[in-house]
């Protein structure tokens, strides 16, 4: 999930200086899109996370919308910003709202971090060398039983996969 406090401008959406944002991460949830993404084959896309929350486990592509920013901008601007390719949010099927809380959060500073999610699924075949690097390290396609069986992929993801 994107985390950078500095996100781009969208319509009239402002970044937040960082002793804002961290007030706002400390003080209420952030909502934020989720992307499932599957390829043909059904597997899932995975990155490896560089930054925190959940730095260094497997997670799901996505990140925050921004104040004032409608779905459908956020939808777009998120997919062409975590995966290269601008999609709209009818090309996507809504999985449902998901709450994700995290001991840590972008700091160094000790708050944790509270995300109400929007999870999405979109079928699409990206090519894994031309994903940016800036929130992951690596990109893998998982299958569903080996993402649900490793200690490597962060619960939040595997919470997509199981039954609600």
């Amino acid at each position: 999930m994107s985390e950078h406090y500095c996100s781009e401008h969208t319509m009239e959406n402002t970044r937040l200086d960082i002793t804002t944002f961290k007030t706002v991460v400390a003080a209420t949830p952030l909502i934020s899109m989720d992307l499932v993404v599957r390829n043909a084959s059904g597997d899932v896309l995975l990155g490896e996370r560089t930054n925190r929350p959940a730095q260094g486990y497997w997670f799901v592509p996505g990140g925050r919308i921004l104040k004032d920013e409608t779905f459908d901008a956020a939808f777009k601007r998120l997919t062409h910003a975590e995966l290269g390719v601008e999609l709209m949010l009818s090309d996507a099927r809504f999985l449902g709202p998901y709450e994700h809380h995290y001991t840590d959060n972008f700091s160094e500073d000790e708050f944790s971090t509270h995300y109400v999610v929007l999870g999405y699924e979109v079928i699409l075949d990206v090519a894994i060398e031309a994903l940016p690097r800036d929130q992951h390290q690596a990109y893998q396609w998982w299958s569903v039983e080996a993402l649900l069986k490793s200690d490597k992929v962060h619960q939040n993801t595997k919470d997509y996969f199981l039954k609600k």
